[in-house]
């Protein structure tokens, strides 16, 4: 676990779930039904509301309820109220949705490869957005074309992120990766037959 990971406390209840023991399979039962993704999809693009919610997924209103019900008793999302009289709530990401961002992000990447023809949506990245992004070294009425980084590092751009290992600094691809599975009684194959020393 990384020291990033580290520094979140867990919002979601602890699941037992039949089969491996994997974070996958939990975060499945959070986040894995599609209305629930399609939701946290359309908070992350801006819109908080129950009626565009419901709108822009599709979703049955009952359904859409249900996942907002279950993702705010998760802790991916809260309700926040925008009118007293009657009560009305938006819906906005918490810390953990927020971190659903490269999902969202590796579904549509997924999508525009193997599902679409285009790209109906793009993700664009707003480095200049980011106060704490500004370079210390360039000058802030030079001419940002001389330096070779500058507009690629200043001017928003379709997104085109790659998968970096924090420890490394190296591009991950998927011939360099190995699984270390450290469940007990558990390997790459499945459950272990128990051996004397587990005892």
């Amino acid at each position: 676990m990384s020291a990033a990971q580290e520094t979140h406390a867990r919002t979601a209840p602890t699941v037992t779930l039949p089969g491996r023991p994997c974070s996958a399979a939990a975060a499945l039962h959070v986040v894995g039904e599609k209305w629930a993704l399609l939701a946290v999809r359309e908070i992350f693009f801006g819109n908080h509301r129950f009626e565009a919610i419901t709108r822009n997924t599709g979703a049955p209103r009952d359904r859409l309820a249900a996942r907002l019900r279950s993702l705010e008793q998760a802790g991916v999302v809260e309700r926040r109220p925008y009118n007293e009289r009657p009560p009305r709530y938006e819906y906005h990401l918490t810390d953990s949705g927020r971190d659903l961002a490269p999902v969202i992000r590796a579904l549509l990447d997924w999508g525009d490869r193997w599902v679409l023809e285009d790209r109906p949506v793009v993700m664009i990245h707003e480095p200049a957005a980011d106060p704490g992004n500004e370079d210390p070294h360039r000058g802030g009425d030079g001419d940002a074309d001389a330096d070779p980084h500058g507009p690629a590092r200043t001017h928003p751009h379709d997104l085109d992120a790659a998968w970096i290992c924090r420890t490394c600094g190296e591009e991950v691809v998927m011939n360099t990766l190995a699984v270390d599975v450290r469940a007990p009684g558990w390997d790459r194959s499945g459950p272990r037959a128990p051996s004397p020393s587990d005892g």
